[in-house]
């Protein structure tokens, strides 16, 4: 596995999701596994089979996370170079075409969530504005055709 970039932010949420996949969610599994059986036949019982399903993928999900762990490098939010976008930035832009503002955290591709305007530094994006300043105006190519973007703020 390749480095996984993470924000100190990301890295504790990590760290949190692992420790209740291996404590809570292990023994919720477990519990559910053990009244299943109960029940009597397994070849015909449907709750067990989906028990040990969501068993196999909270294991999946743990060694995930644990090898992603394993390989994360922390970037810190406070060496970023002042004034320059880069991964742990908060970077206010506007899009010409819809003229609208957005504000979006770049993190790694761990982290992404568009739902939460937290953009991978891979996509196409968060590529585009890294290393620019404020007023620096980027061109992003897109399925839609390429848009521009102006950086109003960097935080």
């Amino acid at each position: 596995m390749e480095e996984v970039i993470l924000t100190q932010k990301g890295y504790d949420e990590l760290k949190a999701r692992l420790h209740l996949l291996k404590t809570e969610k292990r023994q919720e599994i477990a519990q559910v596994i053990e009244e299943a059986r109960a029940q009597g036949d397994l070849s015909e019982n449907a709750e067990y089979d989906a028990a040990k399903d969501e068993q196999g993928h909270i294991e999946g999900e743990i060694i995930e996370i644990e090898a992603k762990l394993r390989h994360a490098k922390i970037i810190d939010d406070m060496a970023a170079e002042s004034g320059v976008v880069s991964i742990g930035s908060e970077v206010k832009i506007i899009n010409y075409k819809t003229n609208k503002e957005l504000v979006y955290r770049i993190v790694g591709t761990t982290e992404a969530d568009p739902f939460k305007n937290k953009i991978s530094n891979e996509s196409p994006v968060g590529k585009a504005l890294l290393g620019h300043k404020v007023d620096d105006v980027v061109d992003v190519a897109g399925p839609a055709g390429t848009i521009q973007l102006k950086i109003l703020a960097i935080n």
